[in-house]
Formats: C-alpha cells, structure tokens, sequence
C-alpha cells in the first residue's frame, strides 16, 4: 500500500475492484455499464446532486431523516411514511452495523431472523446482502433521491452495490469514518480504502453520472470544536476531489451555541471552496449539511421537540443547504416511524418560519474569524507535514495530535487536546494539546475557559468537560454548578 495523495491508476483500481467484487456473491450482480445505464434513466427527481444543486441556488434548506430497517418491504413503508407523512425533502438508507464491520454471515443471519420474527433484528438495511437488485426495490418505490448512511471503514464493496443499485449519495470519509468509529483500524489503511470509493464515484462522474459524496462532519458529536471537525471535512472533500469526485456536502454537527453554530456553518461552506479552488479543484460543486444535536436528549418528548427546533433553527439562519433531522424519540432508542415522521415536519416548521431572516451581528462575524484562522491553521499543518501531500499529511497529523478528536475510540488518536464549553456555550479547547492554534488564538480560548470559571466561582478543569457532556440531558447546555 502506498499511499499518497494522488488519483488511483486504471490498473491499481480495476485490480483491486476484482477482489473487492469477489467478497460477497451479490458483488457478481454489478456491471458498471449496466449500472450507468440504469442511472441515466432514472428521473432527475431522484439525483442527490441535482437537488442540492438547486436548493442552493435558491438558499433553500432541505430535510432528511435517518431510518434503516432489516427487509426490503419494510424499509421501502418506512422510507415511503416519511416521504409522503414526514414531509421529507431526502431520504436515507442507514446500513446495519455487521455490514458496517464487513459481517456479511451475521447480517445474512439477521435477515433470516428478522423474517422469522416479523420485525427488524438489525439496525438498519443490509445493503450487500440485499444485493443490487434489492436496492432498486427502494429506489423505484419512492419519488425522492435516497442516500446511503453507515459508519464503515472498509465501504468499498458496499459502495459497488450501492452506487449500481441506483443510489445518488454516500456518506463517509477515511478519516471520519474511521477514529470516531473503529478501535484498532491503521489510519493509513482507511484512507487508502475511501480513496477506492472515491476513485469508484468519480468514474460514474466521467460517465456522466454525478453522486454526492458526504464526509461524516459530526465526528464522535461530543464537544468536538468546530475547528477541528471543519479541518477534517475539508481534508475529505480534497481527497475526494483528487479522485474525481464533484459534488461534495460538507457537514458539522450542532454545537449548542447559536452565534458559534451558524458561524461555523458558513465558514465550513466557504472555506471548502476555497481550498478547492487553492488546489485546482474549482469544478466541484459544494454545499453544506446540519446535524441536528447529537448528544444526549430529554426522554420528555415535548423537551426533545424543543431541542429539535433548536436545530432547525441553526440550519435555517446558516443557510444549510439541509439538515439531518432528530426524533422525539432519540433518548429511547430507535424511534417508530410515527415520530420519527413528527421531527421532520417540526423541523420543516422551523424551517419555514425562519427561511427568509438573516443572522447579521459584529458577534457573528468575529466568531467566523476565530473559527477560520483556527481551522487554515490546523489544515495547513496537514499539508507541511505532508510535505504537500495532504493523504500523508493526515495519518501524520493524527500521530501528532494535529488532528485530535475529542472521546474517540480510535486508540491512533492523541486524545490529548480537551474541550469545554465557554460561560456562553460556544466549544472551546480547554487543553490544546498539539493542536497547532496560532498564540493569539490560543490566548483567545484560555480567556473565554478562564471567564467561565471565574464566573462558576472554581478552577478551569476537566470536571467542566463532565458537567458539559451531560448538560443537556438535563436541560441545560453549559454544565454549571448548582448553586
């Protein structure tokens, strides 16, 4: 494996795609050919890139759920009930975690146990055992583009049946689907794969066939700062630009402060198109996602409503060009159709409401300032230790702390930098580590620690980070003491 920032070769993708085929029997079912074929006459309704393309044009914020069942007619009414009941702009398909882990016996097992029981026993579809046929069953039943969800590391085979069962987005990236997921995965061993899958979207690009590619913005969504989860999908979307992929969503996860939130949302947007255009990539077309809160909810569901809304309202005064929607049921575990249906029509409430404001304040624009210097420093990094090569770059700064994700399990991650939130919300880095902030930003999230516990009345310390992580939980974002 030598890996290096530079687009895969006819003959080492053709050579590797034969074995990757030969993982699985279902692998036999695709044919490139066919596959482009199948996806030209699809209606441009169903085109991923197509719609985001268009909504933002117009500054429109789209709405997609997450939603993933065991048997293809379940999850076809489970996709239907939030197209037509949930009012849903975009559609998932969410992969099972034993397809996640490249499990294809255990998830074959699962789809047998579900049919016996009459109820999903995985959490979520199993897309390469259902093989490309199956996937077509999905698509042809609903009216809107569908998009592939999962988690996995190695997504090379269940990317070939995805992209030749006719779905037009696929979220991940080596990096992100990777140390906030996996324990004992090398980094350079993921970063390689995804260029695989990236290389594979961007030869449908050359044959006409344009799929959106999603690199997973939450992280571990535990009090990740925007810096670093920017840095992150920025890196993804150039590596995927090397290999010829043109349309890329780049995503972040709600941090709970709304001036930080929307800030970090914008500049995420821009800053991607700048490295873009920096690198020689100005073709690809960028757009941006929200996901709603991502740690722990209120069990009461009007609460959970509320913290939905919040959300909502985040993405709607970025200009997100869509948002990852929450249910009212995400503190019970897997939400019924019903409710998961109730957060997508609250969402697009929200949404509706507020499309036409604009979030304008001196606050606003100098938090856009501190996220960009923050984020350029830390992405630059990446390539002087590449020495210009960004795929080299990131394992590098991975080793050394550069990039330092916050409570993931990955045991390659540093671990080392720890964040809190400030008096007002806003993540800071409480420890910075390795991270390579410039000293008069440094300074800047010392101050805004050192406010806080001036104010909470005790010394700036990792218990703020405890008390954060439950905070909303119990309905509160900072997690102040009681008095």
């Amino acid at each position: 494996m030598d890996l290096r920032n530079k687009k895969m070769s006819d003959d080492e993708f053709y050579g590797i795609r034969k074995e990757i085929l030969e993982q699985w029997p279902t692998g036999k079912e695709v044919d490139f050919d066919e596959s482009v074929a199948y996806h030209k006459a699809m209606p441009e309704s169903k085109s991923f890139s197509k719609k985001l393309a268009k909504a933002k044009a117009e500054r429109r914020t789209l709405i997609q759920p997450r939603a993933g069942v065991a048997l293809i007619d379940e999850h076809v009414k489970l996709l239907q009930y939030l197209q037509d009941k949930g009012e849903a702009d975009l559609l998932p398909t969410t992969i099972d975690s034993y397809t996640r882990q490249n499990r294809y016996k255990e998830a074959e097992d699962g789809i047998k146990e579900s049919v016996r029981t009459q109820k999903s026993m995985l959490n979520g579809f199993p897309a390469v055992n259902h093989g490309v046929s199956g996937c077509r069953t999905i698509i042809e039943n609903l009216d809107i583009p569908v998009q592939v969800r999962h988690g996995t590391p190695d997504a090379r085979l269940l990317t070939e049946i995805c992209y030749a069962g006719g779905f037009t987005s696929y979220e991940g990236g080596g990096i992100s689907y990777n140390i906030p997921y996996a324990k004992d995965v090398p980094l350079e061993r993921t970063i390689y794969d995804w260029q695989y899958v990236d290389r594979l979207t961007g030869i449908y690009e050359e044959a006409g066939i344009s799929i959106n590619r999603e690199p997973y913005g939450p992280l571990t969504g535990t009090l990740v700062p925007p810096s670093m989860s920017n840095a992150v999908a920025i890196i993804e979307a150039l590596l995927a630009a090397e290999q010829g992929v043109r349309n890329v969503t780049v995503g972040y996860g709600q941090c709970g402060n709304l001036v930080q939130d929307v800030a970090a949302l914008r500049v995420l947007e821009e800053l991607t198109e700048e490295y873009l255009d920096r690198y020689g990539y100005s073709d690809v077309v960028v757009t941006s996602v929200l996901h709603q809160w991502m740690g722990g909810f209120p069990q009461d569901e009007a609460k959970a409503f509320g913290v939905i809304s919040w959300g909502s309202s985040v993405a709607a005064l970025a200009k997100a060009t869509k948002v990852i929607v929450k249910t009212p049921h995400e503190a019970m575990g897997v939400p019924t159709m019903e409710a998961n249906a109730q957060g997508l029509r609250c969402t697009k409430q929200a949404i509706s409401l507020l499309a036409d404001q604009e979030l304008k304040s001196s606050a606003l624009e100098l938090e856009k300032a501190i996220i960009k210097g923050e984020t350029c420093a830390i992405v630059d990094k990446c390539f002087e230790l590449g020495m210009g090569d960004l795929a080299l770059g990131a394992v590098r700064a991975v080793k050394a702390g550069v990039l330092d994700i916050p409570f993931a399990p990955s045991k390659y991650n540093a671990g080392k930098m720890l964040p809190a939130r400030d008096f007002e919300g806003a993540v800071r880095y409480l420890n910075v580590a390795n991270v390579p902030l410039p000293r008069e930003l440094a300074d800047f999230n010392r101050g805004k620690i050192e406010h806080r516990a001036k104010m909470e009345k005790r010394k700036a310390s990792f218990q703020m980070t405890i008390d954060d992580v439950y905070a909303i939980s119990k309905g509160r974002l900072v997690g102040k003491p009681k008095n």
